[in-house]
């Protein structure tokens, strides 16, 4: 199944039209209507926004094009840049690899609470 298939199916899922998805991706409907009518794909740009109306995850609308090199499922959030989710993400990631197994245990302990 190619990308832009796989876009479609998940709009039927969500019953969204393509007018609407024009109208929240910011997408021409002529270009969306390419897709189909052409069996093209999207423009690689795009492949977020589309996501993100979809409320999906990039791999969703690729998984049917590429293959798992790992048999690991991966999960994705979104965060936006300036909450204090994304701030502590960032923190986080600045860890080395003991001070976020300290920080596991932490979390672990909260959760025992």
């Amino acid at each position: 199944m190619i990308i832009s298939e796989r876009i479609f199916k998940i709009m039927e899922e969500r019953g969204m039209s393509q007018i609407e998805f024009s109208r929240e991706t910011g997408i021409s409907q002529s270009t969306i209507s390419d897709w189909k009518r052409k069996k093209t794909n999207p423009a690689a740009d795009k492949i977020m926004v589309i996501c993100e109306v979809l409320n999906v995850s990039p791999y969703e609308v690729l998984q049917d094009t590429t293959r798992a090199k790992t048999k690991r499922e991966t999960d994705y959030r979104i965060v936006s840049i300036g909450t204090s989710d994304y701030d502590f993400l960032l923190e986080v990631d600045s860890l080395d690899l003991k001070q976020k197994e300290r920080l596991k245990g932490y979390i672990s302990a909260l959760k025992d609470k």
